[in-house]
């Protein structure tokens, strides 16, 4: 490697640490809080993000807290691929499959739907549900970095990742309840919990908390909606390219590098050849670099921003997530 080579990635490591490692101690940070008061790490890591906001102006965070918001999240959500094997899928056979589908397609598009209808743009309307149908945070990053981009853009994620995690946390402690109350079978109940609570960490304290039997089909359920993450990132993608050039010029790639690293990771993780901890490893950094790229996301803000958003966007969520739990006992009640 040339000489000159060498200096510009010293030139551009010194560039960017100040920002990184300011977002990697504010992630440090969120994980010990979230640990200790079993609250979801994501909004620690946009809270304190927040709290520290005057470091994303023109300083010698800057750059790097931009890098980290947009290049490290992308590394993450192309590493959740390990997560998925195309046994886990085949293990429950074509009925939870068949459910994922419908309740994916059908929650972003009655979500979309409504979004036009509440005055916003289709697009707030996909990444909300996008975010309530797959898997929470994790797809509203995902998608968000798909997306076209936009003056609004930041802002509605923001909003949609704290949407999401409080309503998870809630959902972790009554959905259990409904499941008691309806006196669904282990496996049911797990086929529920699994299709209807955002986050995976979530679902997977609420159905463990029922039974072993729960809490196993819950997280494969899960894990399910969670593979339908590429094909919605495709479809926006898709639709970006539809829209033209962003402002940059460029015309966005019909599949993004981090959706491609997602599907090759799903496919490596499905041969069985990946040893328990390398894959545990792997989703270990895969979280870090959401929780750490969340934290950019959270000093790029401003909280007087996410103030001013008003009720429609809450009413929105709210009404995607009641949504989301009455399909999918109607689903599960037409044998599905």
């Amino acid at each position: 490697m040339s000489a000159i080579a060498l200096s510009q990635i010293h030139s551009r490591t010194r560039e960017l640490a100040p920002g990184f490692v300011v977002s990697l101690i504010v992630a440090a940070a969120a994980s010990f809080l979230s640990e200790h008061y079993g609250a979801p790490v994501m909004l620690f890591a946009l809270l304190l993000g927040m709290a520290l906001n005057f470091l994303a102006g023109d300083g010698a965070c800057k750059a790097g807290i931009e890098f980290t918001a947009r290049t490290v999240l992308r590394i993450g959500v192309a590493l959740l691929g390990m997560r998925i094997t195309l046994e886990q899928i085949a293990g429950l056979g074509w009925k939870p499959v068949a459910l994922v589908v419908i309740l994916v397609v059908v929650t972003i598009s009655v979500s979309v739907i409504a979004a036009k209808a509440l005055g916003f743009q289709r697009l707030f309307g996909m990444l909300t549900g996008g975010a309530t149908a797959i898997c929470g945070a994790s797809a509203a990053l995902a998608l968000a970095a798909a997306l076209p981009n936009h003056p609004q853009k930041e802002r509605a994620t923001l909003f949609t990742v704290i949407g999401v995690s409080a309503m998870s946390t809630l959902a972790m402690i009554v959905y259990p309840m409904i499941a008691n109350w309806l006196s669904l079978s282990p496996q049911v109940a797990g086929v529920f919990l699994g299709a209807t609570i955002h986050d995976v960490a979530q679902v997977v304290g609420a159905g463990y908390s029922m039974s072993t039997e729960t809490g196993d089909t819950a997280t494969v359920v899960k894990l399910m909606r969670v593979a339908m993450l590429l094909p919605v990132i495709v479809c926006a993608a898709m639709i970006t390219r539809m829209q033209g050039v962003d402002p940059t010029g460029k015309r966005p790639p019909l599949l993004p590098w981090f959706a491609v690293g997602f599907l090759i990771l799903a496919c490596i993780n499905s041969t069985g050849w990946v040893a328990p901890v390398v894959q545990g490893s792997v989703n270990e950094l895969s979280r870090w670099c959401l929780v750490v790229s969340i934290s950019a996301l959270g000093m790029k803000t401003q909280l007087k921003e996410l103030a001013a958003v008003g009720i429609k966007p809450i009413l929105l969520m709210v009404g995607e997530t009641v949504f989301l739990v009455v399909l999918v006992l109607l689903l599960l009640r037409w044998g599905l």
